[in-house]
């Protein structure tokens, strides 16, 4: 048992160590040094949107280095420390990325992709992606794959390129990547050396059709396969008994319709298969599966309202724990309201009970080190920073690594509070809101209805300062009560909210929005007189659709990364979709049409019925976006000033995509936001 354990804070911006803050003992528990806060302030817009001091906390096999992303050059660069010598160095200087996707190869090297931290669906690649090398003394570096900008500048638009897949126990200079090196419309497993950026294919003999994920068992061969065929969107599942045996159909779906059989990992005996899948159930659970009986033996883990493992789309969500090393599995977790973890395993158990004592205030996860030695501990909040911690089992020590925005805290930011959206046709969905710090019960205070992308995307969760919760939190802070509603086809929240959100397009999916700001308006919080819609990417979409659709609900908008002409945004090349032929299905069907020449497309396409928008709008958009293309907000900024009603107010920022990584853009946006929102609301 522990008996003893420190606090001490190891790691800074760009890796620059920290003196210790104290130390503590207890028997068998975990202590820290709390830190005080500061008197309650206003907390500055650039304080909000400021870069995190580190994010995407990772160790080496050892246990000695630390890796993460610190700001430098105005972008989120890779930095490591020496654990040991408390000395850090960066790794990387990009100006015009964030490095995302970071991971370990041996002790000595890292790979890492690049992207878009801040964006309305979460960090993503867009424009980014590609596969680069580093070794941790920064001596040697290696572009394995170009990214997709490098691709589209040379005109080229098909992308063929390697994405960082698993570790092999034991290598310190090779690891597993995905790509579609062998065939552009399939997605093959590589062994890639580190060092010369070579690649061997071990995915070969794989079934007829288009892969498009894999499962390896324990000894890395690849069993499981899932597959479509071109301008399809089924997906077929195929499992093989060994390496020498021929490939098997155990299951099929539609992402669209369901159910969903998703493979997650094989267990330690390499046979039996845990799945998510959903059929005959109101959400995805995790399931024990005999492939070669193709018969579901039990649930492993459910949920009563949170899809577990996958979510009805088809997309990996929090389900499965793995030991690191062993592959075996030991736990599961579910991001519900709050995200929940529960051990299997007596040990991780013991430790989960101990590190909460510690960590009273937070909701706390870890992870064991390769090495096994040491635990990596991330402790999450809504009105705190995320947390990371080092637990060592042999020196009885908790070290604090440090914060990814230590200068927000509890006097700092309001609390992020769960609801359930019941919408006017039965649904209950899963849903936040946030009120001023100051708030007093009964008061009426002017409201901003916060829309997420996607919008087939879950992009606002608790504990986690994404696009909408950090817009909420600026806005409480100057007294704005902020609605954060999940609406239909919003995944991960069970089958009836996703699937019920295909031909809703525009429709129901609009009226979700309505729904939302009449329950604000009902809970007796919001002003009616003062309420405005917000929202990027498609919550850009459902402010110009709702200022049209329900004028008298909402009184301004503020529009950000828009669509506004799906039959434009589906086939233009200036955008990223028209070349995906599946995707353009799947948004076929979200629509609900069967071609893009019904007339449903034009009706809820908000540009061509401008003269019904006569609230004040605002409107922003990146110049080289290629998600929603710029020539979209051109679109609706000509149609609003033919119809006499010119927006209020246009941001179009240089150097960005969609959304903005540049402090200086968030700060200008943000402070033009609240500028527009005193002049329309507060009135």
């Amino acid at each position: 048992m522990f008996k003893q354990f420190t606090a001490a804070c190891l790691f800074a911006a760009a890796g620059a160590a920290l003196a210790q803050t104290g130390q503590g003992a207890a028997p068998n528990n975990l202590t820290r040094v709390e830190v005080q806060g500061t008197k309650a302030s206003l907390v500055s817009v650039e304080d909000f949107v400021r870069q995190p001091a580190l994010t995407q906390p990772i160790m080496s096999r050892s246990g000695r280095y630390f890796a993460s992303t610190a700001p430098s050059r105005g972008r989120m660069n890779l930095v490591v420390m020496d654990l040991q010598t408390r000395q850090g160095s960066l790794l990387s200087s990009l100006s015009d990325f964030d490095v995302i996707g970071i991971n370990w190869v041996g002790e000595d090297h890292l790979v890492f992709s690049l992207g878009q931290q801040n964006s309305p669906t979460g960090p993503g690649q867009f424009d980014g992606g590609g596969l680069f090398a580093v070794s941790r003394d920064g001596k040697y570096q290696r572009r394995i794959s170009p990214t997709i900008r490098e691709v589209r500048a040379q005109n080229q638009f098909v992308y063929r390129g390697l994405s960082y897949f698993r570790s092999i126990p034991g290598s310190d200079t090779e690891f597993l990547a995905t790509g579609n090196l062998t065939s552009a419309e399939s997605t093959d497993v590589y062994r890639v050396d580190v060092r010369t950026g070579r690649s061997t294919l071990i995915t070969q003999g794989r079934p007829p059709g288009i892969a498009t994920r894999w499962v390896l068992d324990s000894k890395l061969v690849p069993r499981v396969v899932e597959m479509v065929r071109r301008d399809e969107l089924i997906t077929t599942v195929h499992y093989r008994k060994d390496a020498d045996s021929p490939w098997q159909e155990i299951a099929r779906y539609d992402p669209t319709k369901g159910p969903v059989f998703k493979p997650l990992a094989f267990e330690s005996d390499d046979k039996i298969l845990q799945v998510a899948y959903n059929g005959e159930r109101q959400n995805m659970a995790v399931f024990r599966y005999d492939p070669e009986a193709k018969k579901m033996i039990e649930v492993a883990a459910q949920h009563p309202r949170f899809d577990m493992g996958a979510d009805a789309q088809g997309q990996i969500v929090p389900g499965v724990i793995t030991e690191p090393g062993t592959g075996k599995i030991i736990g599961y977790a579910v991001a519900a309201d709050k995200p929940q973890t529960v051990w299997i395993d007596e040990t991780y158990q013991r430790f989960q009970r101990m590190i909460d004592g510690a960590l009273p205030n937070t909701v706390n996860t870890f992870r064991r080190t390769p090495d096994g030695k040491q635990f990596l501990v991330t402790a999450v909040s809504d009105r705190s920073s995320p947390r990371w911690y080092l637990m060592h089992e042999e020196k009885k020590t908790l070290e604090e690594i440090g914060a990814g925005r230590p200068w927000l805290n509890a006097d700092k930011l309001a609390e992020v509070r769960p609801f359930l959206l019941k919408t006017r046709d039965g649904l209950e969905i899963p849903s936040y809101y946030i009120l001023p710090r100051d708030y007093v019960p009964g008061t009426k205070v002017p409201t901003v209805l916060h829309i997420h992308g996607g919008p087939f995307a879950r992009a606002d969760l608790w504990g986690q300062f994404s696009f909408g919760i950090m817009e909420g939190q600026i806005l409480a802070s100057r007294g704005y009560a902020v609605v954060i509603p999940n609406f239909r086809v919003t995944p991960g929240l069970g089958n009836d909210i996703y699937y019920k959100g295909f031909g809703a397009y525009g429709r129901q999916m609009s009226e979700d929005h309505e729904d939302a700001a009449r329950w604000a308006i009902a809970q007796g919080f919001a002003d009616p007189k003062r309420m405005c819609i917000s929202g990027a990417s498609y919550g850009g979409y459902a402010v110009m659709r709702a200022l049209q659709k329900s004028p008298d609900l909402f009184k301004c908008g503020v529009a950000g990364l828009m669509v506004v002409d799906m039959k434009r945004q589906l086939t233009s090349r200036f955008g990223d979709t028209a070349g995906n032929d599946a995707g353009v299905e799947y948004w076929r069907r979200v629509l609900g049409v069967p071609n893009l020449d019904d007339p449903i497309v034009r009706q809820i396409s908000p540009n061509f019925w401008a003269d019904q928008i006569k609230q004040p709008v605002f409107i922003y958009a990146g110049r080289d976006d290629i998600r929603t293309p710029l020539e979209q907000t051109r679109l609706m900024i000509d149609a609003l000033t033919r119809a006499g009603n010119p927006p209020k107010d246009v941001m179009i920022a240089d150097n960005e995509g969609h959304g903005f990584g540049r402090v200086e853009n968030n700060k200008e946006l943000y402070e033009r936001m609240l500028k527009f929102l005193a002049e329309h609301l507060e009135k």
